[in-house]
């Protein structure tokens, strides 16, 4: 069985964190998959999903506060826009995640969430998902 799904998710700021936990968890109930893989995609060069703590507020300001100081905004960078620092933050991070499905949830543990990553916005980004199994 493969079900396919999405939503959009708005940003209001650049290097924005936003817990997307719920969304996934609720396509994936959705689509009546009891056992197999959930694949999160993120169609945008400046956008990133990611699997991590989602209990500590602090964590993801940290983990964003980390990638700024990894790619922060530079003279010496080219591109047109003025964007070239969410890019690359985009390719660390990468724009899609494969997480597993049991017992017709998301396996997840106690302290992880999906976090979908915006780095250039505010913009109003989508998110594909296909589960498949069964």
């Amino acid at each position: 069985m493969t079900f396919l799904s999405g939503f959009s998710v708005r940003s209001s700021k650049r290097d924005e964190w936003i817990d997307i936990s719920g969304e996934v968890s609720a396509a994936v109930a959705a689509s009546g998959v009891t056992e197999g893989i959930c694949v999160v995609f993120v169609p945008h060069t400046t956008a990133a999903v990611t699997v991590n703590e989602n209990a500590d507020p602090d964590v993801p300001r940290d983990l964003g506060f980390a990638l700024g100081a990894i790619s922060p905004d530079r003279r010496e960078f080219r591109h047109g826009e003025g964007n070239s620092a969410a890019h690359v933050k985009t390719s660390i991070v990468g724009p899609s995640i494969t997480l597993i499905v049991s017992g017709g949830a998301l396996l997840l543990g106690r302290w992880q969430g999906i976090w979908f990553n915006e780095y250039d916005g505010p913009r109003l980004r989508n998110v594909h998902l296909r589960v498949l199994g069964d």
